[in-house]
């Protein structure tokens, strides 16, 4: 059964900052400069794009994005980790995905959020107004079209959840879980495996973990002792994980598909 915790067990986030906002720089020292958007513009369209931005900076447990508010900005991750969440009337939570450089948040087909976005740790990002965007689409239509790519390349993530929760096992949506993370992280290529024996990050707390997979926090407990006493991975500490053997992984990963 999906593990959705209540909201009200979790550190209330943080507001917004503005005290922390710097005023739009140069993108060429960026983290996403290679990433999703942005590796996909030219200088020049970059710089256009920078005309409406504000950088910010954000603390750990900060919400930038409330579910059910009018949807008045765009976000382009820098840097950092982002979770993005839906909750249910009785205070309960899905974790729908994570958001980390290069990604785009904020493309609302109505006038209100449809999803929570809370930092996992320190974040810097540039914020878009989408008043002063949707004008600059007027001006510079390429950006839309690059925009809708990037929304379209959402809708695909989409549907791998939707396949991971619907058909696979416990360890298989773990073995899926970790082999994608090692993509995000760019461990390795979209479509290849890391090599044996590679450490990856993982920020996020097991509790994100299970209410990503929709699994107990015991499940995934029980799923990643599986796969390390099975010799597939290693575990040094809560926020780090060594692959071992990823073709193995990948095996049970694809068991289900």
């Amino acid at each position: 059964m999906t593990s959705l915790k209540k909201i009200t067990e979790f550190r209330r986030p943080v507001a917004i900052n503005l005290a922390s906002r710097a005023s739009a720089s140069g993108c060429e020292d960026c983290g996403a400069r290679h990433h999703g958007l942005c590796d996909a513009l030219t200088d020049d369209e970059l710089a256009f794009l920078a005309r409406v931005a504000q950088r910010l900076t954000l603390a750990a447990g900060t919400a930038l994005i409330e579910e059910g508010e009018p949807a008045q900005y765009f976000y382009n991750i820098n840097s950092g980790n982002i979770r993005l969440f839906k909750s249910l009337p009785d205070g309960r939570r899905q974790i729908t995905g994570f958001a980390g450089p290069g990604h785009f948040l904020g493309l609302a087909a109505t006038g209100k959020n449809v999803f929570s976005a809370e930092t996992m740790e320190p974040v810097q990002l540039c914020r878009f107004s989408r008043t002063a965007m949707a004008s600059m689409f007027e001006e510079f239509p390429v950006l839309e079209r690059k925009l809708l790519d990037v929304a379209m390349h959402e809708l695909v993530l989409s549907q791998q959840q939707m396949l991971l929760l619907g058909r696979k096992t416990a360890i298989e949506r773990i073995a899926s879980f970790l082999l994608s993370w090692a993509e995000r992280q760019e461990i390795c290529a979209a479509g290849t495996l890391p090599k044996p024996n590679t450490t990856m990050k993982l920020p996020l707390s097991r509790t994100d973990l299970a209410d990503f997979l929709g699994l107990t926090i015991e499940t995934v407990s029980r799923s990643l002792s599986y796969l390390k006493r099975d010799g597939l991975i290693e575990i040094p500490n809560i926020h780090e994980i060594v692959l071992l053997r990823p073709q193995a992984l990948s095996d049970i990963a694809e068991a289900a598909v």
